[in-house]
């Protein structure tokens, strides 16, 4: 629920999903922002964007056009104005995980451990190396993905990861 209300979920679509009264729902969303009048803010200033632009930016400045949201129609506005929340949510978060990539396939530590990147699914990254070089492999990656601004976080708040180490993928999860 924290999650679809931060992305944009009404009263209407909360009281569909959770099978509550369209009252409850609202009180639940309302009680939700009054803890956090700065995302509602964001919100709208978002929604504002993309009504006077046509689009939205991700953290990199990747652009999604939203012409819809300039439309008369009132359930593809909806929909744009959702997606203007969406967009740099999301969007915002495949950009870290995109720097994080290719910080690690810099790393000359990684390198000189013999470790090397495979792959990436959503938000994580598998790595592949020696079992006796994991422990300070696992340190860098940690360090690298809390960082993957060239070496910095230029966020306003921390990048926390949890990383392990498993024999393989199935016993990582």
């Amino acid at each position: 629920m924290n999650f679809s209300i931060a992305y944009g979920k009404t009263k209407h679509g909360l009281s569909r999903d959770w099978n509550v009264s369209l009252e409850e729902a609202e009180a639940t969303v309302a009680a939700w922002y009054s803890d956090r009048p700065e995302v509602k803010a964001w919100q709208e200033e978002q929604h504002q964007l993309v009504q006077a632009t046509g689009k939205v930016c991700t953290l990199l400045g990747r652009q999604r056009h939203l012409p819809d949201a300039q439309a008369a129609k009132k359930a593809a506005k909806a929909h744009a104005l959702r997606a203007a929340i969406n967009t740099p949510i999301q969007g915002g978060a495949a950009d870290i995980a995109m720097l994080a990539m290719l910080e690690l396939r810099r790393s000359t530590r990684l390198k000189e451990l013999g470790w090397r990147l495979l792959m990436q699914v959503h938000d994580e990254v598998i790595l592949e190396g020696s079992q006796e070089t994991s422990e300070e492999a696992l340190a860098e990656v940690k360090h690298v993905m809390e960082h993957p601004f060239g070496g910095e976080n230029l966020l306003l708040c921390a990048l926390d990861v949890s990383a392990n180490f498993a024999g393989c993928w199935y016993e990582a999860k």
